[in-house]
């Protein structure tokens, strides 16, 4: 287990130094200079010199890099190029509110997905298994903004049981969570049918009917178990793509984290909060399958770390 750990952190760490080289390369390449948009339209050639001077855009693409790496390995995400403030710092104080809805999310996807998916596993082929799949495809393929502006029309405008918009309270969690949570319980779903499908052909299972164990049983003691192993590393991969993707949600629902935070410093091209948000949804994605991959084998001991 240590020797397994160790070489998935050095592994992890790679790619974290990737990420970083990428993402600085590709801010780079935007067709916008962000000297100009801090500088403002009134400003002088000689203003803009300054500031490129003065936040070190002057010098060749490697150096600037060079710098970064530096200043990040001592925990330094740099200046906030429009907020003149330090990234660290603004990003975990938006931190709290991603990661509440992140475990909403994650909570609502799986009370969606897995109950849907052994629905439509124990009814293959049936009304009730074309239904089901039939709604994850509708869930999956619709993108989020227009899931969430429903729920919000139908859920808090109409009937008025939820707020508009907000934060702090269990009713403002909920509809953005589901928001978020309808697409990834759509893929759990398809996921956990095939799962449970190829595991009800195992010949443990058919060994356990054979003992007159209830059909109810063989699917939540032994088929889960195995089914859902799938499902586990999903969730890793969602720490991430929630902690990334969470943009479009978080300005439609007004959810003060680090969604609605990126997509200010997008529009200003602060170049040091999207490097700075970046990194951390990447840090969130290698733990987030680093723990996927250490909780597998205690739920299916057959499972080997190598």
């Amino acid at each position: 287990m240590l020797f397994y750990f160790a070489k998935r952190l050095s592994a992890s760490a790679l790619i974290l130094v990737g990420v970083t080289i990428v993402t600085f390369c590709l801010t780079f390449l935007i067709p916008a200079d962000p000297v100009a948009m801090i500088a403002g339209r009134n400003s002088t050639p000689e203003m803009r010199e300054q500031i490129r001077i003065q936040l070190g855009l002057d010098k060749p693409l490697i150096q600037q890099y060079a710098a970064y790496a530096q200043r990040l390995a001592q925990g330094d995400f740099g200046i906030s190029y429009a907020r003149k403030s330090e990234v660290g710092p603004l990003i975990a104080s938006r931190l709290p509110a991603t990661l509440l809805l992140m475990l909403g999310a994650i909570i609502a996807e799986l009370l969606i997905g897995i109950p849907a998916g052994l629905y439509a596993a124990a009814r293959r082929g049936q009304t009730g298994d074309k239904v089901a799949m039939t709604l994850s495809f509708l869930t999956v393929s619709t993108p989020q903004f227009v899931l969430g502006l429903s729920l919000l029309y139908f859920f808090a405008y109409l009937l008025g049981w939820f707020p508009l918009s907000g934060y702090g309270s269990l009713s403002h969690l909920i509809l953005p969570a589901v928001t978020l949570g309808l697409a990834g319980g759509g893929w759990y779903s398809r996921m956990m049918r095939s799962s449970m499908i190829e595991i009800l052909r195992q010949d443990y299972i058919r060994t356990a009917r054979a003992k007159g164990m209830s059909e109810k049983r063989v699917m939540l003691v032994h088929g889960l178990r195995n089914a859902i192993l799938p499902i586990i590393a999903m969730i890793g991969l969602d720490v991430g793509i929630f902690m990334s993707g969470v943009v479009v949600v978080e300005n439609v629902f007004g959810w003060p984290g680090i969604g609605q935070l990126m997509w200010q410093a997008i529009q200003s091209l602060d170049i040091p909060i999207i490097m700075g948000i970046t990194t951390v949804a990447a840090l969130f994605i290698v733990a987030g399958n680093l723990l996927a991959d250490l909780v597998a084998p205690l739920i299916d001991p057959r499972i080997r770390l190598r």
